[in-house]
């Protein structure tokens, strides 16, 4: 490797982004290094991510690395996701994941083994060492990357945050990438094609309970509070009632209970405040308790107020589900930090 240029291990995923990252920093001149973090999946797909990932940085001739990081992630993300639901909360594990497993261990060892830097597919942007929302409002993923400290970032780069997907997926076929249509991957990482409440039910026993009106009627039956999300529509046995929308207002893990509202702005679905544990700033706490918020990935940013662990709304907020993060942002589009919803 040369020393007179940056050397950066790419975190190649096996999928079109972070191909096209590992590409678009070759062209720029650096010396790029392509990782794969092996991490636990149960239905065999990650066999053939990391082969993807492997043949991507054969077809761009550099260097190719596996991280295998499969227990460390049972460890840190998957007992996380499993004791939250069984805490009755709807936990992150993408969060945690990027603080305890990209940003943290891979950071770490990448770093150890003489990288400069580190990049991903994220779409999110780098101004003046500050994190930012990306150019593509509907791809940003800055949601998940709020547990970052600055330290952290000052070794990270996110060349994505200033094209849109379909400019992605453009320069992927220019480059000639092999992974140019590879379809974007959905929903939990780890689980694939296996259902969340399928994963689950191997650690928290399925058992019956009774579904709740709003006004405490019993409407149906259900296989456990601990498999629902607050806001959840499908799913959900309410015989006659099916032919009507109705949404999870809340959850009671302890009676084993889950109370529905009828249609999607039933008062009882609504919150016009929150309050926070585990607040993280990536800087230091603003100065300013006016924010732009949000409850939930690609939620359209509100106004908000931060009063030490509160975060009081501009306007009533809906589906808002304990263990989530809520984020904030100044005007100008730069993450602060954010919280765990409580």
């Amino acid at each position: 490797m040369s020393k007179n240029k940056k050397t950066i291990f790419v975190a190649l995923s096996g999928g079109v982004d972070s191909s096209v990252t590992a590409a678009l920093l070759q062209e720029q001149g650096f010396d790029v290094v392509g990782c794969h973090i092996k991490c636990f999946n149960i239905d065999g797909c990650g066999v053939k991510d990391a082969e993807d990932a492997r043949r991507v940085a054969e077809q761009l001739n550099i260097p190719f690395y596996v991280f295998d990081l499969e227990q460390e992630y049972k460890d840190r993300v998957v007992k996380y996701m499993v004791d939250g639901y069984r805490q009755g909360l709807t936990p992150n594990p993408d969060v945690m994941c990027n603080k305890e497993i990209k940003f943290g261990l891979f950071l770490e060892k990448a770093l150890s083994l003489g990288a400069d830097q580190i990049a991903t597919g994220h779409y999110v942007a780098l101004k003046d060492g500050r994190l930012y929302q990306a150019e593509d409002k509907n791809k940003d993923q800055s949601y998940f990357l709020w547990t970052l400290t600055q330290d952290q970032l000052q070794h990270c780069l996110f060349p994505l945050g200033v094209y849109t997907k379909d400019q992605v997926r453009e320069m992927a076929q220019k480059y000639n990438l092999l992974t140019s249509k590879k379809k974007d991957s959905q929903g939990i990482c780890f689980l694939g094609q296996v259902s969340l409440a399928n994963f689950l039910k191997d650690y928290i026993p399925a058992k019956k309970g009774l579904v709740l009106s709003t006004s405490g009627e019993s409407v149906g039956q259900h296989d456990g509070a601990h498999f629902y999300t607050i806001g959840q529509r499908h799913g959900l046995n309410l015989g006659e009632l099916s032919n009507t929308p109705h949404y999870v207002a809340e959850k009671d893990v302890e009676s084993n209970t889950i109370t529905v509202a009828e249609g999607s702005d039933h008062e009882d679905l609504f919150r016009d405040q929150i309050e926070l544990i585990d607040i993280h700033f990536i800087k230091e706490s603003p100065q300013q308790k006016e924010v732009l918020a949000r409850l939930r990935y690609r939620q359209p940013l509100f106004k908000a107020q931060l009063e030490d662990n509160k975060l009081i709304f501009s306007e009533p907020q809906k589906f808002i589900a304990p263990g989530q993060s809520a984020v904030f942002y100044d005007t100008q589009g730069q993450m602060l930090g954010g919280g765990v919803i409580a």
